[in-house]
């Protein structure tokens, strides 16, 4: 696999996991509909900042691994690889809906941009995926594994301000998307889902061979 088709490849994975529904997206949708445009960019701007922290992990995670235990590297590598599968199955099998949003009531920008970034921070099973997924795509075959954390980082920040600004944007149509098209949304995960067994086994086969 060449470095632009594991650029893409991680591109569509990354894009395919921030559009399912999640406590991030209803994090910043409720906080424009509590607190109007500016608070849903600025919750927005938090999941991104979130987004980086957890790139940085798992670009650190990577790189120690790389530099200082490479005999493990393999070994995680497989086990992230099963594990990608393992959370991919679960979306397939899912019937992920919004059934309701509860408005989070008017703050300031710098409350809501703090919430957003804990919100984003304090998922636990991110650090475990992040962990799994870096492997799959920094290989030291393709340069400096800090300036490939830092390419996945800016596209990371890019999608999530895409698609979260769009639904702070969107406001209410969002919302009544996200509530009234309950199959949609399902289909969503599970597309998402079937993207990141593909994902996986793609990369464990390039890996293994």
């Amino acid at each position: 696999m060449t470095y632009t088709e594991n650029l893409w490849l991680f591109f569509l994975l990354i894009l395919g996991i921030i559009i399912v529904p999640g406590m991030d997206m209803i994090y910043v949708l409720a906080s424009s509909l509590s607190g109007g445009r500016r608070q849903g960019l600025t919750a927005t701007g938090g999941m991104m900042t979130g987004g980086a922290v957890h790139t940085l992990y798992g670009t650190l995670g990577t790189g120690f691994l790389v530099a200082f235990a490479p005999r493990f590297f393999l070994p995680l590598l497989v086990l992230g690889a099963a594990y990608m599968i393992w959370v991919g199955f679960s979306l397939v099998r899912s019937s992920i809906t919004v059934s309701s949003v509860e408005g989070v009531g008017r703050r300031s920008g710098w409350t809501t941009f703090r919430q957003a970034v804990t919100t984003c921070l304090l998922n636990p099973k991110a650090y475990v995926f992040v962990l799994a997924v870096y492997p799959q795509f920094l290989k030291p075959v393709y340069g400096p594994i800090w300036l490939q954390g830092l390419v996945f980082g800016v596209m990371t920040i890019l999608v999530q301000g895409l698609v979260y600004g769009v639904v702070a944007l969107a406001g209410d149509r969002a919302r009544s998307f996200l509530t009234n098209s309950p199959a949609i949304t399902v289909w969503i995960g599970r597309g998402a889902g079937a993207l990141l067994i593909t994902a996986a086994a793609v990369t464990l086969w390039e890996s293994l061979r």
